[in-house]
């Protein structure tokens, strides 16, 4: 059975976030990665969006790709931290100069389950590990099904419960220091509840490995990546305590470096035609066949 999620501070990743903005690109190998990865998935997929939606967009690395991908498509990027979007205005001013075309992407600066955006007015959205900063991501997921158009694609990433276990093992469950995160499986049921059709999940285990603790633990903060629970712990209790965690994390150390552990969950739905009208009533459609 997997762990309910903890009741996040919201406020606090927004800071964080913010904070970590000018610096994110240093060390965000693992969302360059993934983002990589779900590129791949891709190209599997038959879709000509005219409207593209990067939600948790971060410093804009993303767009760049949508835009080489879909020439074509309006792109909207939007995130919660109003400097995460000012490094993505530059990026892609950047890009745009490089290129001498293409046109600049559109910045919402917003809540992910509360987009300011009309149903039905995006093709593609495209999320690359957002969703485990929500404790509750079903209400973002209604929003995204609310924004897509019927036939529009919803292609995300997220981390999944074995994230960071070596860290999580070494500093303790009670109070939490290390973010949870939610079941694949969990996150499944939500995209039904939300309305999704034919949601496709999949998962795997990537592994960077560091050379000291203090380099893992820079890359975290610098990302932004750190414990978010409204229930997290202050701090250790004194330096013998802090001194004990490392020590604990340093019997993890394989073949002279340390493993940070990152359970990678992607998945992808469908928006179908609805069922039933905003009041609950049925639809019934009609396709009659060729009268004789």
């Amino acid at each position: 059975m997997s762990q309910a999620p903890l009741p996040l501070d919201r406020a606090a990743i927004r800071r964080r976030f913010a904070a970590a903005a000018k610096g994110f690109d240093q060390a965000s190998v693992l969302h360059r990665e993934v983002a990589g990865r779900m590129g791949e998935r891709l190209q599997y997929v038959r879709l000509e969006p005219r409207r593209i939606l990067d939600l948790g967009c971060g410093t804009g690395a993303d767009l760049n790709f949508l835009g080489e991908r879909y020439p074509q498509a309006l792109r909207l990027a939007c995130d919660l931290a109003l400097p995460m979007l000012a490094q993505a205005r530059e990026r892609s001013a950047w890009f745009k100069r490089l290129l001498r075309s293409g046109s600049l992407p559109q910045l919402l600066c917003a809540d992910a389950a509360a987009l300011p955006l009309a149903s039905g007015s995006t093709s593609l959205v495209w999320s690359n590990l957002m969703l485990h900063w929500l404790d509750d991501p079903l209400p973002a997921f209604r929003e995204m099904q609310r924004t897509l158009e019927v036939g529009g694609l919803l292609m995300f990433s997220t981390l999944g419960p074995d994230t960071l276990k070596e860290l999580r093992q070494a500093l303790g469950e009670a109070p939490p220091r290390v973010h949870r995160f939610i079941d694949m499986h969990d996150i499944g049921d939500m995209l039904m509840a939300a309305g999704f059709a034919e949601p496709v999940m999949d998962m795997e285990v990537l592994t960077l490995t560091y050379g000291s603790s203090d380099d893992l633990l820079k890359d975290l903060r610098a990302t932004g990546s750190v414990n978010a629970a409204r229930a997290r712990a202050r701090g250790l209790t004194g330096r013998q305590g802090w001194q004990n965690a490392m020590a604990a994390l340093e019997t993890k150390r394989r073949e002279g470096r340390l493993p940070a552990t990152f359970e990678v969950v992607y998945g992808h739905a469908w928006k179908a035609r609805p069922r039933t009208t905003d009041d609950g009533r049925a639809i019934v459609r009609f396709d009659p066949g060729k009268r004789p």
